[in-house]
């Protein structure tokens, strides 16, 4: 969970003069390879001895039928962050919509916990956030409805200004999107349920992310890893699948930014959104794990948007002439196979 190296192992020298030749050319070799191990080394080293911290906030419920999908989706939630990716559950913390003081999902809980963090967190480290509940807009900024005072996007950003390590927040409620333009910053990943305010109906999204975190059909680059990358693209695929089964058009559509830049991306687009995304992940990392093959990631990626368009292509057939639709399916198809192409050859590589 780091973005650079300290420095690696010293490697020490034979002690012999280095002259010109084939020998001294093999040394310099043998050294340059030797340097590599020793950055390659101290990376994982570090990064594994970051802490992970998770943030759960269950807000205000607003009726049973609500209570009692939040509290499904929040212990789901929960399981996955404490038994499947191993966070410490010192570092685990989950606000509900409780009677009970210290677990209620609060203004003042939010923050009391927020400060606790910068207190210990470091830039190793990663804090992971996710908001379940109601969202609203009243026209200049969004809310996410807690119990009591609810919080501005604002004012999360001012909450989670100046932490030192790496933050993911993913918005899963209606009308998030402010938090894209809010929360947006270096070594930030921001991710809301919405690209709109004028998507104000409750959300699936949140159903299918967590699920996502246990889908072998997730791991796009089959590294037995679940990126946060990997996880958008898997449930914004399964939220399209969602309405597309029930023959309605979506009222939800997901974003991730993480190039600071405030815009986002859906699944389908393109964009530097998702590079960031692509590298951090929820678990610790696997002792021997072989290095990320951009090439091959960025080609997976990409054949993953394609999927995306052609899931979204099919939603919408009913609404496109026979020979538009025949024309974009073409057009993806054809593109489609051209990236399955560079796979296999990357793969065989």
């Amino acid at each position: 969970m780091t973005d650079g190296a300290g420095s690696g192992p010293r490697v020490q020298g034979s002690g012999r003069r280095t002259g010109s030749g084939p020998s001294a050319f093999k040394r310099k070799a043998l050294c340059a390879v030797a340097a590599t191990i020793a950055v390659l080394f101290t990376e994982v080293a570090t990064a594994a001895a970051g802490d992970r911290y998770a943030l759960i906030v269950a807000g205000a419920s607003g009726g049973q039928e609500y209570a009692v999908q939040y509290a499904a989706w929040t212990r789901d939630l929960a399981a996955v962050l404490g038994e499947r990716m191993k966070i410490d559950r010192e570092h685990l913390k989950v606000l509900t919509d409780t009677p009970e003081a210290s677990a209620a999902a609060t203004a003042a809980n939010v923050r009391q916990h927020l400060t606790a963090v910068r207190r210990t967190m470091t830039r190793d480290d990663l804090l992971f956030i996710v908001l379940i509940g109601h969202g609203t807009f009243d026209g200049v900024d969004a809310k996410f409805n807690l119990v009591g005072a609810d919080l501005e996007s604002a004012q999360w950003a001012e909450l989670l200004a100046g932490l030192p390590g790496r933050v993911v927040v993913v918005n899963t409620s209606s009308a998030s999107f402010p938090f894209i333009e809010r929360l947006t910053g270096d070594r930030r990943v921001v991710i809301t349920a919405t690209d709109s305010v004028a998507q104000r109906f409750d959300t699936v999204f949140p159903d299918y992310f967590i699920k996502a975190f246990r889908s072998d059909a997730a791991d796009i680059d089959k590294n037995d890893r679940i990126s946060i990358w990997e996880a958008f693209i898997a449930a914004t695929g399964e939220v399209r699948r969602h309405y597309q089964r029930r023959g309605q058009l979506a009222t939800e559509r997901a974003l991730l930014d993480d190039n600071g830049d405030g815009v986002g991306r859906d699944a389908g687009g393109t964009g530097d959104d998702g590079s960031l995304a692509s590298h951090v992940y929820l678990d610790e990392p696997l002792p021997g794990a072989q290095p990320t093959d951009e090439v091959l990631l960025k080609l997976l990626q990409k054949r993953a948007a394609l999927e995306t368009d052609l899931d979204e292509l099919k939603v919408r057939r009913s609404f496109l002439r026979a020979s538009e639709y025949q024309s974009e399916f073409e057009r993806l198809m054809v593109e489609l196979a051209r990236v399955n192409k560079e796979i296999r050859a990357r793969v065989k590589s």
